[in-house]
C-alpha cells in the first residue's frame, strides 16, 4: 500500500516536472537564492556585537526591533520572528525584478506559476538571467525592464531577514519599508497584486508616521522630513498617475490601419511631454524634477505606479471614514475579509 502511494506521487511529481519545467527551473533556482540567504542569515547579536559595525547601523538595527513592536501593538499586524536576523549583502544588490508590458496598452506581462498564481513580475537572484529574459521580452516587442530590489517578503511563510542595505536608509523610509513588508507578511490576497502593494504601501505610509510620532514626536526633525518626503512622493505618484491615464486614452485612440511607426511617434512624444511636465511641480527636494535626466520611462514605468499608488485614496478613505483611523480594528476586518494566502504554509517552517 505505502509502495502504491509512493509510486504515485512520484508518477505526479514527474507528470507535473514534465508539464510545467520551465516554472520549476526558475522555482528551483528562486527557492535557492532564498534559502541561501534565509541560511547565511545571522542572529542580531553577533552584528551587534561585532566592532567593524559603526554605531550608526547598531542603532538603525534596534530600531528596526522597534518598529517590529510597534507594528503589533499599534497597526494590529501579526507576530512573525521576521527581521530578527540579519544577512550581510556586502554592498551588492541580491535581487532583480524584470517586468513587461504592451508596447501600446497599459496591459502588463504575467507569469503564471502552479498554486501562487500570476504575477507581473519574475524576480531573480542572478542578473545575467534577469536582463536575458529582459532582451527577450524586447525582441517580442514588449516594454521591458529589470530593476534592483532592495527588499521582498515571502509572505509569511519564512521568517526574512533585515537585509545589510536596509540601515543605510534614513528613519522615516527605513519604517516604512519594514512596515510595508510586515503588512504583506500578515496579509497577501492570491491574484491581487495591485490590491496586495497598495495596501501595502497605505499601511507603511500610515504606520510610518504614527511610529515617528510615537517615537519621536510631531514636530521632530524625522517626522518632519518624512512628512516633506511624503508630500513630494505623492505630488509625484499623483502627476505619474495621471499621466498615465492620459498615455492610456492616447493608445485608445490608436487602429489596427495605424502603422507601429506611427503610434511610436505619438507615443514617444507623450511620453516626452509628461517627463518635461515634471518641471513645473513644485517639490521640496529638487531631485524629483531631474527624475528623468538619466532614463526615459516606458509603459512598464507606468503601470509599476498603478500596481503601487492608484488606490491610496480609497484605502485612505476607507480606513478614516469605516473604521474611524484604528489600525486593529481595519486590519482585523481585513484578515477575516481576505484570508492571508500562504500562512497555513507556516506551520511546516
Amino acid at each position: 500500500m505505502i509502495k502504491k502511494i509512493f509510486l504515485g506521487i512520484l508518477f505526479f511529481l514527474l507528470l507535473f516536472l514534465g508539464y510545467y519545467h520551465e516554472e520549476a527551473l526558475y522555482g528551483i533556482r528562486q527557492g535557492k537564492g532564498q534559502l541561501q540567504i534565509i541560511f547565511d542569515a545571522k542572529p542580531l547579536s553577533s552584528y551587534l556585537e561585532d566592532p567593524e559595525i559603526s554605531e550608526k547601523q547598531k542603532a538603525k538595527i534596534h530600531l528596526i526591533q522597534e518598529i517590529r513592536q510597534f507594528t503589533i501593538d499599534s497597526l494590529g499586524l501579526d507576530y512573525t520572528e521576521s527581521y530578527t536576523k540579519m544577512y550581510d549583502q556586502k554592498g551588492e544588490p541580491i535581487l532583480w525584478n524584470v517586468t513587461a508590458c504592451k508596447p501600446f496598452e497599459l496591459t502588463p506581462k504575467r507569469w503564471s506559476f502552479p498554486i501562487a498564481g500570476s504575477f507581473p513580475y519574475k524576480g531573480y537572484f542572478i542578473k545575467d538571467l534577469a536582463t536575458t529574459e529582459r532582451d527577450e521580452l524586447r525582441k517580442e516587442s514588449w516594454d521591458a525592464e529589470v530593476r534592483e530590489v532592495s527588499a521582498w517578503s515571502t509572505l509569511g511563510v519564512l521568517n526574512d531577514p533585515i537585509l545589510s542595505s536596509m540601515l543605510e536608509r534614513s528613519t522615516g523610509s527605513l519604517a516604512q519599508l519594514v512596515i510595508h513588508e510586515l503588512t504583506h507578511g500578515t496579509l497577501y490576497v492570491k491574484g491581487s497584486i495591485t490590491y496586495n502593494e497598495n495596501l501595502a504601501d497605505f499601511v507603511g505610509d500610515e504606520g510610518a508616521k504614527r511610529f515617528l510620532i510615537y517615537k519621536y514626536g510631531k514636530y521632530s526633525e524625522e517626522y518632519i522630513k518624512f512628512m516633506a518626503r511624503s508630500g513630494d512622493r505623492k505630488t509625484f505618484s499623483e502627476y505619474i498617475l495621471k499621466s498615465t491615464n492620459s498615455l492610456d486614452s492616447l493608445y485608445q485612440t490608436f487602429t489596427d490601419q495605424m502603422s507601429v511607426e506611427e503610434k511610436q511617434q505619438l507615443k514617444d512624444q507623450k511620453i516626452k511631454e509628461i517627463t518635461e511636465g515634471l518641471q513645473h511641480l513644485s517639490f521640496s527636494n529638487y531631485n524629483y524634477c531631474t527624475y528623468f535626466d538619466d532614463f526615459t520611462p516606458n509603459n512598464t514605468f507606468f503601470m509599476s505606479y498603478k500596481r503601487y499608488r492608484s488606490k491610496q485614496n480609497e484605502f485612505k478613505q476607507e480606513f478614516e471614514e469605516d473604521f474611524h483611523g484604528d489600525f486593529h480594528a481595519y486590519m482585523d476586518y481585513l484578515k477575516e475579509e481576505y484570508k492571508p494566502m500562504f500562512k497555513y504554509l507556516k506551520k511546516m517552517f
